[in-house]
């Protein structure tokens, strides 16, 4: 069975949420992010990986990566992840 990933890192240098997709290894792609190899971040490293999400179809781990960028979904992540930013204020 084939999974799709939504998936949330943190960047400890500016405290920033980073939202990714990826059709493939959700660790895998991690490390990528954690060696420099992803553009988008590798400025902001060292990098948590504090959510992911599995998903059957991409249609569904997109639609879902796309909702967590707006406003409301970042309020929803900061609901949803209220006890770990609590404690990594």
């Amino acid at each position: 069975m084939k999974w799709y990933f939504v998936y949330i890192l943190l960047s400890e240098l500016d405290k920033k949420l980073y939202i990714g997709f990826t059709p493939s290894d959700v660790f895998e792609r991690f490390e990528k992010h954690q060696w420099g190899l992803v553009n988008s971040t590798k400025d902001r490293r060292p990098l948590k990986l504090i959510f992911f999400e599995a998903y059957l179809t991409q249609e569904d781990a997109l639609r879902r990566e796309r909702y967590f960028k707006t406003t409301k979904g970042k309020t929803t992540l900061k609901s949803m992840l209220k006890a770990f930013f609590q404690i990594h204020k």
